[in-house]
């Protein structure tokens, strides 16, 4: 897949999301069918918004959610500025297919980890953090099918990256705590509650991260100073509707809010 054609694949993928439609599948000759020719396709994303990369997300971090999306592990994807809001926002629910609100914990990093011929290791990327904060992320996709779509056209759109609600920094002490025992408490408000815990992504938000600048590296893609890293839902997705109120408890580490507009 040479440069037009990704662009030309994402052109496609963009013209969905603007439009609120869907697509069976890409066109043939815009199909990815390598993980790296989805990030190839997935990057023509970042010309579509004058400020830096805020960040990026993890999708299909627990077992729930690679069978949400019909996928046998993680994929990454691009947070843009524009799908970013703080705790207590309000967004509009549009044309939002999977319907699910996730609670999840995100690291935002104090330096880079630029792409090496080593892996990097949990205790170096976790030097490299600067805080955790408290999340809640909406995701999307725009195929028909998301479960039957395949990692590599997820990849292309975006990882399923739609919305992302950043919470407050948690307090610093957060280092001394076992992540993946830390409790979680996702609630739709006045419907339903579900608990989970940290080891619901990938058995350590902590190790996600590190998957996560892992799986960068080896694209050729820096991992920022700034950027914020989403590590995926440690509760079984929220199912949302028009109007509702989420809120993300993590205990000692903080809590996070946001509403849809009803409609």
């Amino acid at each position: 897949m040479d440069a037009t054609q990704a662009r030309a694949a994402s052109d496609l993928l963009v013209r969905h999301w603007t439009e609120g439609t869907v697509l069976d599948a890409l066109p043939v000759p815009l199909r990815p069918v390598t993980r790296a020719e989805g990030y190839a396709i997935q990057a023509q994303l970042e010309r579509l918004s004058m400020r830096p990369l805020r960040g990026w997300k993890i999708a299909a971090t627990s077992t729930a959610g690679q069978r949400h999306i019909g996928v046998d592990g993680p994929l990454a994807g691009r947070l843009l500025e524009e799908m970013v809001r703080m705790d207590g926002a309000t967004l509009p629910f549009g044309a939002n297919r999977m319907r699910v609100a996730e609670a999840e914990f995100a690291f935002r990093m104090g330096r880079d980890l630029s792409p090496r011929a080593t892996a990097y290791e949990v205790d170096e990327v976790l030097g490299a953090v600067a805080a955790l904060h408290t999340a809640i992320e909406v995701p999307d996709s725009r195929f028909s099918d998301f479960v039957t779509a395949g990692a590599a056209q997820l990849i292309a759109d975006n990882a399923c990256a739609h919305r992302f609600v950043l919470g407050p920094e948690a307090p610093a002490h957060w280092r001394a705590i076992d992540l993946a025992a830390h409790r979680v408490v996702g609630r739709v408000v006045g419907r339903f509650e579900r608990e989970g815990l940290g080891a619901n992504v990938l058995g350590d938000p902590r190790v996600a991260l590190t998957w996560l600048a892992n799986e960068l590296s080896r694209h050729g893609v820096t991992l920022a100073a700034g950027q914020v890293v989403t590590t995926g839902t440690c509760v079984v997705p929220l199912e949302v509707a028009p109007g509702d109120a989420v809120v993300a408890e993590f205990g000692e580490l903080g809590r996070v809010s946001m509403r849809f507009a009803a409609p």
